[in-house]
This record gives structure tokens, C-alpha cells and sequence, in this order.
């Protein structure tokens, strides 16, 4: 068997220069499981919304990094997450997506049953194990919760590690984009509207997580559908202040010219975090809902309501694989299954106590850029796969984000830079680094990928 690659920090260090990353970061399979072992776990990762879980019992099944784990609804109205397995044999507990459990979980394989928070509950027989010590192993402490958890204003989070970087500390100032595409509620909450769109990519998870403050490739990459339908739009001749539909609303800005991503400008936070249109977006200039600036100037106020209203974030990249659009209420989560596996989410949220048009104009911009069947969303997908394909090749080993570089980058502090700079991607590795070592030991022997 080869000998480990990557047993170090040092060696794990080495994979990420200031405006350089190595390729093994996308294509090793013994990459991706340290990520799974340490960055996964060391992060807070997006786990649901607890209006998926609206009532005691509900549960929604998922993954973080690697695990299996339950969202669920516990008898005392909180969120609960727990890992998928069955302490006695290691059965999974839930194999549905969503469901209802009532008062407990019960195994399918020898029925042992626990609360819906995970505690122990009963054993069939449970005289067999009388003298042989089972109440002093973790199994008789039932299944096993996750490290921590914290559900911010309807989202959940979770990070695996028992210790680590704080909820708060972790995301800072960042969380002003869900407190924005929240606030866009008169009734200050979201709920989620169906399942999600699921679309599987050949690709590894952090070319989607980059992709999304790459503000170089839209004018270049969807010029075939975005650029064809801007065509059509111009040759049927409408008069220049003719409204546009929102089909072409939604489309046509994705071929807006570099001059607008770079005035667009990127806003980068510590910890990976950041987020494109500062000064306008792509979503700046929807047609109005009636009854809704109506709804939210009731709600919070004149000026609060024109605050809100008027922050028009593009995508918020949350470390290490989410992103949110405030203004159209979506969030699209990258599912790592593989180096060269990812499974994205694409999820859209109702504004409590606002117009059904909003979340019928969010639905709709789900469907033309998000769906298996979109007309955009494909030209990334080539994108990621062709890029996956190229890495294999031996000519050159190194990725450039070079884009705007500057000597001696800060990313503890927030920065405010042009809209094309490729600094939140450095950002993202530079973060990357952070919590993939953060729990390695100096001189840590894995196996070798298989």
C-alpha cells in the first residue's frame, strides 16, 4: 500500500500559497477524506431550516461532510440534530428523506427505540444484558447528538467537533446577509416552500462554492443561453422603456459587461465568508410587487423598510459550502459525495406575511437557473466538469486566484474590493487551511487513498 501523501500540517499547508492552490485540493481522494475528517467537523455546516420540522416529531434526514445525521423536532419544541445511527449495531435509523417518528425513534433491525433526543428509551429483552456492563458503554447512552448546534432566526446549524470556534465568532458580521433576506418579511420569518431541486455534478464541491463570487465567467459562459435570450429580446424590436418579463429580468443581467461586476464590488469577511453586489446586483432592478413596499413600510417603518429593501446582495458564500440570495429568498448547499461527487441543493423560502408573487418570481428564477433542466445552470456544470477532467492533466499542477492580488492580505479584517477580484477565493483557502489543521496532530499518518 502507497505511502500517505499528506501527513502533516506542513504538508496540508503547503497545498495553498497566496494566490496559488495545488490541484491535489480538487482531485485527491485522500484530500477530500481529510476534509471530511477535519474540515467538516471543525466548521458550522448548514444542516436545515426548522420550518422543514414544523412540528414535534418531524424529522429531516441529511449529511454533514460525510455523516449521516436527523434534523429533528424534540418534545420540547426544539431542534435537535443527531447522528443516523443505531448504538447497538450501527443500523441507520431513518432511511426516508422526511417524515414523522412521534414520540421516539425505533431501529428497524433490533428494535431498540430512543427519544427524539436521542436518549435511550428501551430494549426488547433488555434482561439479557443484565451483569454484562451495557449501562457503562456509550451504546446505553442511546444516539449520539451532535457537538453543537444553533439555529439562527430559522436556520440550522451544526459543527461536529465537541470543541471548537464559537457559533458567533465563526460568522461575525456575515450573518447581516440572512438577517437581510430574513427581514425581507413583514413578519420577520421564512419558511421553506417544497423540497428542494437536487442536481448532481461530476465535480469537486469547492469549484461550486468558488464559482458563486466569480464575477468573470457570466458574460463568457452563459452567452449561449443568457446571451441568446437577450438576442431574441433585442430583435423583436420592443420600445426601450417597454417592462420586461420576468423571465428576461431574471436571465438578461447575466450579460451585463465587466464594468458592471467590477462596480458591483465583492465584500469579504473572516472565516471564509463573503458575498458579491455591495453597490447593486443582478437582483436590483425587479419590477415591484403591489402591496408589498405597502406590507413592509407597515412592518418596520419608512425608512427601516427602505433599508431593507434597498441592500440588494448577489451571493452570499457562507464557509465551507452554502450560498444565499437575500432578495429572491434561495439557498443552494454543496453537497461533497466524492472528490469528483457533489449534489446540490437548491432551496427556495416563502416571506411570511408578503405577496405570493414574490415567492412564485423565486420559484421561477429556481427553475431557469438552478433546475437539471435550467438553460444557464448548464453552462457551469460544463465548466466544472471540464475543469475537473483538465486538472488530470500532468502539464501544470497549480491553480491560479491571482485576480487583484495584493501583498500581505488580510483576512481577519472585512474588506470592501472590486467586483472581480478573486480575493474571496483566496479568502475560502486561506479559511480552508485554518480548519483543516486546526485538529491535526503535527504528524498525523492517514491511509493511503484506495
Amino acid at each position: 500500500m502507497p505511502q500517505a501523501k499528506y501527513q502533516t500540517r506542513a504538508d496540508v499547508e503547503a497545498l495553498v500559497t497566496p494566490y496559488q492552490v495545488h490541484r491535489d485540493i480538487y482531485t485527491s481522494p485522500e484530500v477530500y477524506r481529510l476534509e471530511m475528517k477535519h474540515l467538516f467537523a471543525n466548521t458550522w455546516v448548514f444542516v436545515g431550516h426548522d420550518s422543514q420540522v414544523p412540528k414535534k416529531g418531524d424529522y429531516y434526514t441529511t449529511q454533514i461532510g460525510d455523516q449521516p445525521v436527523i434534523m429533528v423536532r424534540h418534545s420540547d419544541g426544539e431542534v435537535k440534530v443527531l447522528y443516523n445511527r443505531c448504538p447497538h449495531k450501527g443500523t441507520k435509523i431513518a432511511i426516508d428523506r422526511t417524515g414523522n417518528t412521534g414520540k421516539f425513534f425505533r431501529c428497524p433491525y433490533h428494535a431498540w427505540s430512543f427519544k427524539t433526543d436521542g436518549c435511550l428509551l428501551a430494549i426488547p429483552l433488555k434482561k439479557g444484558y443484565d451483569g454484562t456492563g451495557l449501562s457503562e458503554t456509550e451504546s446505553a447512552r442511546g444516539m449520539k447528538a451532535v457537538g453543537d448546534v444553533h439555529n439562527y432566526r430559522g436556520f440550522i446549524f451544526a459543527r461536529l467537533a465537541e470543541e471548537g470556534i464559537s457559533f458567533e465568532e465563526y460568522f461575525g458580521d456575515s450573518l447581516s446577509s440572512f438577517d437581510n433576506m430574513v427581514d425581507r418579511s413583514p413578519a420577520g420569518r421564512l419558511e421553506v416552500v417544497g423540497q428542494p431541486l437536487r442536481y448532481m455534478h461530476r465535480c469537486n464541491w469547492k469549484m461550486l462554492v468558488e464559482n458563486q463570487t466569480d464575477t468573470c465567467h457570466p458574460m463568457v459562459a452563459h452567452e449561449s443561453s443568457a446571451g441568446t435570450a437577450v438576442k431574441i429580446w433585442e430583435e423583436m424590436d420592443m420600445p426601450k422603456d417597454a417592462p420586461k418579463p420576468p423571465a428576461m429580468q431574471i436571465i438578461a443581467p447575466f450579460m451585463s459587461p465587466y464594468e458592471f461586476f467590477e462596480e458591483m464590488g465583492i465584500r469579504t469577511w473572516p472565516n471564509g465568508h463573503g458575498h458579491t453586489g455591495v453597490h447593486t446586483s443582478i437582483h436590483a432592478d425587479y419590477s415591484e410587487i403591489p402591496g408589498y413596499e405597502e406590507a413592509m413600510k407597515e412592518a418596520y417603518g419608512e425608512e427601516r423598510a427602505k433599508e431593507i429593501l434597498g441592500e440588494n446582495r448577489h451571493n452570499t458564500v457562507y464557509f465551507p459550502n452554502i450560498m444565499i440570495k437575500g432578495p429572491i429568498q434561495q439557498l443552494r448547499n454543496f453537497i461533497p459525495l466524492g472528490p469528483d461527487k457533489t449534489l446540490v441543493e437548491s432551496w427556495i423560502y416563502r416571506l411570511v406575511d408578503a405577496p405570493d408573487e414574490l415567492v412564485a418570481r423565486t420559484a421561477m428564477y429556481n427553475r431557469m437557473i438552478n433546475a437539471p433542466t435550467s438553460i444557464v445552470g448548464h453552462d457551469d456544470l460544463e465548466m466544472y466538469e471540464r475543469a475537473q477532467e483538465g486538472l488530470m492533466a500532468d502539464g501544470l499542477e497549480w491553480v491560479n486566484v491571482q485576480r487583484l492580488y495584493q501583498d500581505d492580505e488580510d483576512f481577519d479584517a472585512e474588506a470592501v474590493e472590486n467586483g472581480t477580484t478573486e480575493r474571496q477565493m483566496r479568502n475560502q483557502f486561506n479559511a480552508w487551511v485554518k480548519f483543516m489543521t486546526a485538529s491535526m496532530p503535527e504528524a498525523e499518518v492517514l491511509e493511503a487513498a484506495e
